[in-house]
């Protein structure tokens, strides 16, 4: 029976790059001259630092221009709000991988709703759908596509 997996997933090394980019930019940048700013990955949460929350909206800017360049979907990110003090201010941004429970079973609900003849199956942090004929996967992949689930969806182990 032909089937496919639909994931939510984020290649890390290109957010890491992304991340050293942005810290050059932050480097080269007149703005930030004599500004103690910066930005730091640890695992999959992005730390901003700056001096006024005025710099981390400009911080924003350069890391999400950083991964657009780099081809990482935006949809990934979620980002925290701003902590202000005195004289710093921190935010994080954390890269979410995975599909949550709820989102898929949203999107259950919604292939069932499509009435397609397709049975979909949550398998951990990702969802496998299976059908008698690759026309109706096709169908149930654009149904997928047209659908807001608020992060990327790609479709891997696509098998005949």
């Amino acid at each position: 029976m032909p089937s496919f997996d639909v994931v939510s997933e984020v290649d890390l090394q290109e957010v890491r790059n992304a991340v050293d980019q942005a810290n050059r930019e932050l480097a080269t940048r007149f703005d930030f001259r004599n500004v103690k700013a910066s930005f730091e990955l640890s695992g999959e949460e992005v730390k901003l630092q700056a001096e006024q929350e005025f710099h981390l909206q400009q911080m924003m800017d350069i890391l999400r221009q950083k991964l657009v360049k780099r081809q990482v979907d935006l949809a990934c990110m979620e980002s925290k709000d701003p902590v202000c003090q005195l004289n710093s201010a921190r935010q994080q941004v954390v890269i979410r991988q995975g599909i949550d429970t709820e989102t898929a079973k949203d999107m259950v609900k919604a292939l069932k709703a499509a009435k397609l003849k397709v049975q979909a199956q949550i398998q951990g942090e990702q969802l496998r759908v299976t059908g008698k004929q690759r026309d109706d996967l096709q169908q149930a992949m654009a149904s997928l596509r047209a659908g807001d689930w608020g992060r990327p969806l790609q479709f891997t182990n696509f098998r005949d």
